[in-house]
């Protein structure tokens, strides 16, 4: 079993009074993190799987202290919900479990922050610690094997990705990845809110992909889908986000003059999800797309360690009308961090008007020598 960065932390947050919540995508190993969890304490445990009917039912009616004490029953001190964003009023229930049953610690998956962070908000105020869980990251594979291996793998996980079942399935990453995004992805967002039309999200995605390192329109993605409006693609989305196919990097803009003020980007949490919805898992030297491969790994592998790490920071990037750009900047404690992404090593052009526009900066060219700073402990 591969460690996860955030183990640790989750288990030393047990049995603290709060609720634990785990959220990310299906497949992500959130299961696997918890029964690692399970086996560490040795205490008595109940585990309510919510995708199998009658334990949704029960939970769903358990609105009272005694249907609950019949749920978990009398010695337990330890429940795990594994995808509890399906239940109505979950955070009403829970809210009730921690209040009745303190003794208890209850251990909360979701698949979606949509419906779980929302119907939770209210009701666990101050009763919650929340993490969120991504695709195996670079740190958490060089801290498993080394970073020679890593080096040597690193184009297949640019073209495949890294979920565990990816991963741990060498040879068969195509049918997997496939199998994950038709039978997962689309089932659980199609869920949100009703969401019917499969063809308009599936034409949004594949447009999204293809666009991975460049400036997004919503008006010329509702153009191209065709019978769509501009609200409609901002909702969709903004869905897509909730349920971590997708994110979202917006640009800077201090008002210096000729910047892009509302741009914004959108990255996939994993380049195998990605390279299923253009159905392309051609090699690297026979790709057109290396760059925006590159430079969907890079965001995603910073994006986890910023949040496994809680490192706190705004994200960016930088365009002008006239196409000065900067591919990827952080401002910390005041200070902005300039990065551009190069596949082969070279000698990076940062733009004269944003060197003279923010004097406080240091800027850094990220490329396949020197990538691991980046992704594990540039900070």
């Amino acid at each position: 079993m591969i460690t996860r960065v955030l183990y640790n932390d989750i288990k030393n947050s047990c049995f603290q009074g709060k609720v634990i919540l785990l959220i990310g995508s299906r497949q992500v190993g959130k299961t696997t993190l918890l029964k690692k969890l399970h086996a560490d304490f040795d205490v008595p445990s109940i585990w309510l799987n919510v995708d199998e009917a009658d334990v949704m039912q029960m939970l769903s009616d358990a609105d009272t202290s005694t249907k609950l004490r019949n749920l978990v029953g009398v010695n337990t001190k330890l429940v795990f919900v594994d995808e509890a964003q399906q239940i109505k009023d979950i955070g009403k229930k829970l809210k009730l479990m921690i209040d009745t049953f303190p003794e208890i610690q209850f251990v909360v998956t979701g698949s979606s922050s949509l419906d779980l962070k929302n119907t939770m908000a209210e009701p666990l105020t101050g009763r919650k610690k929340e993490y969120n869980l991504y695709p195996i990251s670079t740190e958490e594979l060089v801290n498993h094997t080394s970073v020679l291996e890593q080096k040597r793998l690193l184009e297949t996980r640019l073209v495949f990705g890294s979920y565990p079942t990816v991963i741990n399935n060498y040879g068969a990453e195509k049918e997997i990845l496939k199998e994950l995004v038709g039978s997962y992805l689309y089932k659980d967002i199609l869920q949100l809110e009703g969401i019917r039309k499969s063809s308009v999200l599936e034409k949004l995605l594949q447009l999204i992909a293809f666009q991975v390192g460049s400036e997004v329109s919503y008006n010329e993605l509702a153009n191209s889908i065709g019978n769509i409006d501009v609200a409609t693609v901002e909702k969709y989305l903004d869905l897509l986000e909730k349920a971590y196919v997708i994110f979202k990097l917006p640009a800077l803009s201090r008002n210096l003059r000729n910047e892009l003020k509302k741009g914004k980007k959108y990255y996939f949490y994993d380049n195998g999800v990605r390279n299923v919805i253009i159905n392309n898992f051609n090699p690297i030297n026979l790709r057109q797309d290396k760059g925006a491969l590159w430079e969907n790994f890079l965001m995603s592998e910073r994006m986890k360690y910023i949040h496994y790490h809680k490192i706190f920071c705004s994200q960016y990037f930088w365009r002008t009308h006239d196409k000065a750009e900067i591919d990827y900047i952080e401002e910390r404690e005041g200070k902005l961090f300039a990065y551009e992404f190069k596949w082969k090593q070279g000698k990076a052009r940062f733009p004269k008007s944003f060197r003279e526009g923010y004097p406080n900066h240091e800027l850094s060219e990220v490329s396949t020598e020197n990538y691991f700073n980046f992704v594990q402990d540039d900070l």
